[in-house]
């Protein structure tokens, strides 16, 4: 049997602008359930080019499990710092929960601070970087390939969360003896007077 070879087709040769080509490419309904499936969360886009003051986010989804919203960042270059601060401005003036970060080369800096957010916020939040790639078999059309780089760390989260509701039960224990206690003590001198 022959196998064909893999070869590796440059983005821009598929899509020449990202607001053009990119989005309006991801936004339909079978190329959004690709990175659907990539990331293991069923998305249904709501709107691209979303309004957020006088910027525009790229596209707009909703978890339907969860019915939250989904903040998408694409680009067709590395990731750089004006995206990253994108994201955070998009995902605020959204109220997006989970943020999807988009690009065919992550640099380690930009992955650590995907690493970094979702190790500091509470399993609310969920942020995603995902590299993506084109790639065809001789004559074929192009398919892309999305791959997770930067995720949730769920048992960290879920550790964090245990650690934090423990926590609270302790303090509402003591809070509670404490609050017993004073009782007892203010009764018997109330009954001295």
């Amino acid at each position: 049997m022959e196998l064909g070879k893999l070869e590796k087709v440059e983005l821009r040769a598929f899509w020449k602008k990202e607001d053009r080509d990119f989005t309006p490419w991801l936004v339909t309904e079978g190329n959004i359930q690709i990175l659907s499936e990539a990331i293991g969360i069923d998305l249904e886009v709501q709107s691209h080019e979303e309004s957020v003051g006088p910027f525009r986010a790229d596209i707009l989804c909703l978890d339907t499990a969860t019915n939250h919203y989904v903040l998408i960042e694409n680009q067709l270059e590395r990731t750089d710092h004006i995206h990253l601060g994108q994201l955070m401005t998009y995902a605020a003036g959204l109220d997006a929960v989970t943020i999807i970060w988009i690009s065919p080369r992550f640099t380690e800096e930009h992955r650590a601070a995907l690493d970094w957010l979702n190790r500091i916020t509470d399993d609310t939040f969920s942020f995603f970087g995902i590299e993506i790639e084109l790639y065809r078999i001789g004559d074929s059309p192009a398919a892309p390939l999305f791959s997770i780089v930067s995720k949730p760390n769920e048992w960290a989260k879920s550790v964090k969360k245990t650690a934090t509701t423990q926590s609270t039960n302790e303090r509402s224990i003591l809070q509670q003896e404490y609050w017993s206690e004073f009782e007892t003590i203010y009764r018997g001198v109330r009954q001295l007077d």
